[in-house]
């Protein structure tokens, strides 16, 4: 083989493995409650569900673009917790709502309609997604990411 065949070669595989890994919400179309704002998850804390265990809204002294959307913290530590590693934080689906995805739709969320399951953020939509999130968490789950698949650089509006 060549060194420029080689070289394409290299430069092919390294472009494939990032296209197949990234980042996991790089291509999402994101849940925003207002687009003028561009505020994900309505403005409450990602962090926050992890390690508070609860939605708490938070402030625009902490504040930090990432993927094009804005998200708010609660504190500075939550704030840099997030910088520091998005994905673990971030939650699924662009914040839509986990049912919801599983039926192939994007549907608005509830910040109060949360579990984190493996250390990842879930949302859903109403108390009846909900509750049918937690009858089948894993097959939920399993569904929707197989439709996120096609779904997530999608606009909710063609879905």
């Amino acid at each position: 083989m060549t060194p420029k065949i080689l070289r394409q070669g290299v430069a092919v595989a390294a472009l494939a493995a990032f296209a197949s890994v990234g980042t996991a919400h790089a291509a999402d179309e994101f849940f925003i409650a207002d687009p003028q704002k561009n505020i994900a998850i309505n403005g409450y804390d990602p962090v926050a569900y992890h390690k508070a265990g609860e939605p708490t809204k938070g402030v625009a002294e902490y504040k930090y673009e990432h993927d094009d959307v804005v998200w708010k913290f609660s504190s500075a530590e939550n704030k840099a917790a997030f910088k520091a590693n998005p994905d673990k934080f971030a939650p699924a689906y662009g914040g839509w709502c986990t049912v919801g995805a599983s039926k192939g739709k994007k549907i608005a969320t509830q910040p109060h309609l949360f579990k984190i399951v493996d250390g990842q953020l879930y949302l859903n939509s109403s108390d009846g997604a909900h509750n049918l999130f937690l009858k089948d968490e894993t097959g939920t789950i399993d569904t929707a990411d197989t439709n996120w698949k096609d779904i997530k650089s999608k606009p909710a509006t063609e879905l």
